[in-house]
């Protein structure tokens, strides 16, 4: 496994690449790698001839008051992963290197970014939709991987591959869960334990909401406090938000016709937490967005 730091030697090996019609795939995280990553890893290993995951702590999707310093970079345990899924390249910028003296440009999707985690986190999406952005100019990649997990953030990477012409097709992989339904999250190791055994309630949430969906309920605020009165089995989880909402633009809806995705976000202490799930009625008239999403967990 090769391991490339600079952005002008990472363009110049997918580059060599493409002039030869290989297939380059890109997972594109953070580090602290887990089972989520490692799905999207193998997804990708399956499909194109070159894979490259970026291991990078981006700072400008964080806000001061975040946990950027905090933030685990277990290396080691990370190229041990890519080793073993037989990654060709890890690609680890400096931070310097991503944002040079003098960098001006950031990138935003307006529309998506405005609510949930946008307005919980005003200056999230536009660092990640800056980043990659650079990224995908770096790697070149024909493929690119996401995990569900991260409903909004897929959706907003899919708006701006397609608003900016972007050579590159997003596959968005299903999300990947411990036991007991916590979705996984690098995060997920500052939970102390009683902290973690109460995490599990968010994804419960959810799945009393889509339970009352799939049985008939239509009336968006009857589902949302039921969804809210699961959570409040525990009081020492603040709720930042619950909704059901249309798929595609993820605006909250008054009542579901066919399909939703439910948004979850809570806060334990310290620490925050989210989670989706889509939700299509049987029988209901699909869309796109959905027929899409269930396409790419059978893949």
């Amino acid at each position: 496994m090769k391991i490339i730091r600079t952005p002008r030697f990472m363009t110049a090996w997918s580059e060599g690449l493409r002039r030869e019609r290989v297939t380059i795939g890109f997972v594109p995280t953070m580090g602290a790698l887990h089972d989520g990553h490692r799905s999207l890893i193998q997804a990708a290993r399956l499909q194109c001839d070159a894979l490259v995951v970026s291991i990078f702590v981006n700072p400008t999707q964080f806000a001061p008051t975040e946990d950027l310093t905090k933030y685990p970079r277990p290396i080691a345990k990370d190229h041990a992963l890519c080793r073993a899924e037989g990654v060709d390249v890890c690609f680890e910028p400096t931070a310097r290197a991503m944002y040079p003296e003098g960098f001006q440009t950031t990138v935003t999707v307006p529309a998506l970014a405005r609510r949930w985690e946008g307005a919980a986190r005003p200056h999230h999406f536009s660092g990640v939709a800056t980043v990659v952005t650079k990224l995908f100019g770096m790697v070149q990649p024909h493929l690119a991987w996401f995990g569900r997990k991260d409903y909004q953030q897929a959706a907003l990477v899919r708006q701006l591959v397609n608003d900016l012409n972007l050579d590159v097709a997003i596959l968005v992989r299903p999300t990947v869960r411990e036991r007991d339904g916590l979705a996984m999250s690098s995060r997920n190791v500052y939970l102390r334990p009683d902290e973690r055994r109460m995490a599990p309630l968010l994804f419960r949430s959810l799945q009393a909401g889509r339970q009352m969906i799939e049985g008939g309920k239509s009336d968006v605020a009857t589902i949302e406090r039921t969804m809210q009165q699961t959570i409040e089995q525990e009081p020492a989880i603040h709720v930042e938000y619950l909704a059901v909402c249309d798929p595609d633009s993820l605006e909250p809806l008054s009542s579901v016709a066919a399909r939703a995705v439910l948004l979850g976000a809570i806060r334990i202490g310290s620490i925050r937490l989210i989670d989706n799930l889509l939700v299509k009625i049987p029988g209901g008239k699909s869309g796109l967005s959905v027929d899409r999403e269930i396409k790419a967990l059978t893949d």
